[in-house]
């Protein structure tokens, strides 16, 4: 089911619920989006399971939603950097891995690759963990993902239902992926309108942290982006500068932004090198929310 543009799904726990939740301050987690640079996300998960803290909620966008779900699965963190490092070590074995996953006939497979991608619902599938489950309702923790209407051009919020579905309109990028009709709407990225949905957990717990992996300015490179690359790049541009804006309005109580700038949105076999640019802010993120858990509970 998705929900409009709306500062609280029902799914994220109010403010009551955090006063009666316990006696420790609680953590509400925004995972942003922006391609191969959000499994800097990875190292953040990591530091929450050595610091034994469990966040109430999360809300993810794009590759935040893929890997916030991974996690309000049950999945730690390490085994979801297990999995992308299975994943993206080889191109090799990325393929022998959707093909043994791949659930549709293989003469429907090529015409499902040509971009933008047609079948995204089942690619993501066959890429996903295991451990993922069928719907939201299973998942351990309350999830928000962000999805973009767009024909409405505003944000739905999908928190029930079928969860690969809602996941891979969260990151269906144009050009890349078609939109993906869920209740009658068609939906593509949740970038376009919340590229780091921070704003959706105000009042959820007494900690909200966000991690944004959109990078910033990037190297120039000598030969110029190709065709594809501009096109991303331009709604990276985007994803930017509605983040910027947001942060002038409101900001969370963590906010994190892990060394990424070097890698473009495809980067995903450079995976090794992005988690391990991340571990400073693995650090970072320990330090920041070790004060605020120490911090007295609001009133």
């Amino acid at each position: 089911m998705t929900q409009g543009d709306q500062p609280g799904p029902t799914p994220a726990p109010s403010r009551t619920d955090v006063a009666d939740a316990g006696s420790e301050p609680s953590l509400a987690l925004a995972l942003g989006g922006g391609g191969a640079r959000g499994l800097a996300h990875i190292v953040i998960l990591e530091a929450l399971d050595e610091l034994g803290v469990r966040p109430r909620v999360i809300a993810g966008t794009s590759i935040g939603a893929l890997i916030g779900a991974a996690y309000a699965a049950g999945m730690t963190g390490a085994e979801i950097r297990a999995h992308c490092r299975e994943l993206f070590q080889k191109r090799t074995e990325l393929l022998r891995r959707f093909f043994s996953r791949w659930e549709g006939r293989f003469a429907e497979l090529w015409s499902s690759v040509r971009l933008p991608v047609s079948g995204g619902d089942r690619l993501l599938k066959a890429l996903l963990p295991r451990e993922l489950p069928e719907t939201f309702e299973e998942l351990q923790l309350p999830l928000m993902v962000v999805t973009t209407d767009f024909y409405a051009q505003d944000q739905q919020i999908i928190t029930t239902g079928p969860l690969v579905s809602a996941l891979t309109a969260s990151a269906a990028l144009p050009t890349l992926m078609k939109p993906i009709e869920i209740d009658g709407r068609l939906l593509i990225d949740g970038g376009f309108v919340n590229p780091l949905p921070f704003d959706l957990l105000i009042g959820a717990a007494d900690i909200v942290a966000a991690i944004d992996v959109s990078a910033g300015a990037q190297p120039s490179g000598g030969n110029g982006p190709s065709f594809i690359e501009t096109l991303i790049g331009a709604s990276q541009i985007t994803l930017r500068s509605i983040i910027r804006e947001k942060l002038q309005a409101a900001a969370p109580d963590i906010l994190i932004r892990p060394n990424v700038g070097p890698y473009k949105v495809l980067d995903f076999f450079k995976s090794e090198e992005i988690l391990d640019a991340s571990a400073v802010s693995k650090d970072e993120f320990k330090r920041a929310l070790e004060a605020k858990l120490a911090t007295p509970r609001r009133a």
